[in-house]
Formats: C-alpha cells, sequence, structure tokens
C-alpha cells in the first residue's frame, strides 16, 4: 500500500495560494479513491484554510468534506500564531502537537509515509 502525507503550509491570501490548497485536496483525493493511504495535514501559514474551507460557500467546501475523514489535523502551535485556532475548531479538525507544539514530520516519515508539502 502507498502512503502519502500532504502537508499543506500555503497560506490562504491569494489565487496561486487557493491552487496549492486544490491540489493537496486532489492529491488525497486521488489516493482515498485508489484505497491507499492518503493524509493531509495542516501546518505553518496552511492552518487558515480549514475554517474557510468549512464554510459551505467556499468553492472547494465539497472536496474538504469529501477528504475530511482522511485529515489528521492542523499545527497547535501554528493555529495560535496565525490566529486560526477558532477556523480550526470550527471545522472540527484536532490540533497536532506531538513535537515543541507542531505536528510530528519524523513520525510519519517512520511510519512509512512519503511527504508531499504544498
Amino acid at each position: 500500500m502507498s502512503k502519502v502525507a500532504v502537508i499543506v503550509f500555503a497560506d490562504s491570501e491569494n489565487h496561486a495560494d487557493m491552487g496549492r490548497m486544490a491540489n493537496a485536496l486532489e492529491i488525497v483525493s486521488e489516493f482515498r479513491e485508489a484505497n491507499e493511504d492518503g493524509v493531509l495535514l495542516f501546518d505553518g501559514a496552511g492552518v487558515t484554510w480549514p475554517g474557510k474551507l468549512a464554510d459551505a460557500d467556499h468553492p472547494m467546501h465539497g472536496a474538504f468534506e469529501k477528504i475530511k475523514p482522511a485529515i489528521a489535523g492542523a499545527c497547535h502551535f501554528c493555529s495560535k500564531a496565525f490566529k486560526a485556532t477558532e477556523g480550526v475548531e470550527k471545522a472540527g479538525i484536532p490540533f497536532l502537537k506531538d513535537f515543541n507544539g507542531h505536528p510530528s514530520v519524523l513520525n510519519l516519515v517512520k511510519d512509512g509515509y512519503q511527504i508531499i508539502t504544498v
């Protein structure tokens, strides 16, 4: 079984950022449709996305909901730093804080995940 972890670092400020988020959703969706292991994490400025994607009027809301079971979580430290805690909670995404308040990339690698960053 193939295993991929897509980490979204892209902010949610402009059209290019939206493209990165769309690609992240598409990658995870492709893996899930092929019954492979694909997970998504929000880190850095990427933590600003969950609150926006949880809005039913957002153009990528449907794609977000489709892969939501594959979302591992959002960086706890970065959610506070980017003032995105409320949006992450609104989206129902768990906080990850395995390594100094951040998600552990090392644990993902040890678990056999290939890392893709957007």
